[in-house]
């Protein structure tokens, strides 16, 4: 649980990074080399939590195709709620489809034990 809550912590900070330059204010009229800067800055706050979290769940069992499905699940998860809040965007269906099959794949990833990962281990 740690790992899965390190995950939506880190994409939170990373949608604002990619996506917040958007519609923030304070931003309108600078350069893009200044935003590229403020965006950094908030991706590196993203890195402290997703470098901690892959690490926990790597030794807590997961593997890396797992720790990076999941991690994809989340970011859409954080990002339709930031499309909605902040973007004004609505969720339509071909989208909904999309995210269901992405959210299907990370049942596939955790929900067999691949003979190859054990092998691996």
């Amino acid at each position: 649980m740690k790992t899965i809550a390190l995950l939506f912590a880190s994409n939170l900070f990373m949608t604002l990074a990619w996506y917040g330059h958007l519609k923030w204010k304070f931003l309108e009229g600078k350069s893009l080399a200044f935003v590229i800067l403020v965006s950094w800055g908030i991706a590196l706050l993203e890195y402290c939590l997703m470098v901690p979290a892959n690490r926990i769940g790597y030794a807590q069992g997961f593997t890396g195709y797992q720790l990076k499905v999941i991690q994809e699940a989340i970011t859409l998860t954080v990002f339709v709620g930031f499309a909605w809040l902040v973007l004004k965007e609505r969720l339509t269906w071909n989208y909904a489809v999309s995210f269901a099959l992405i959210f299907l794949a990370v049942w596939f990833a955790v929900a067999f034990k691949s003979t190859a990962t054990a092998a691996g281990r």
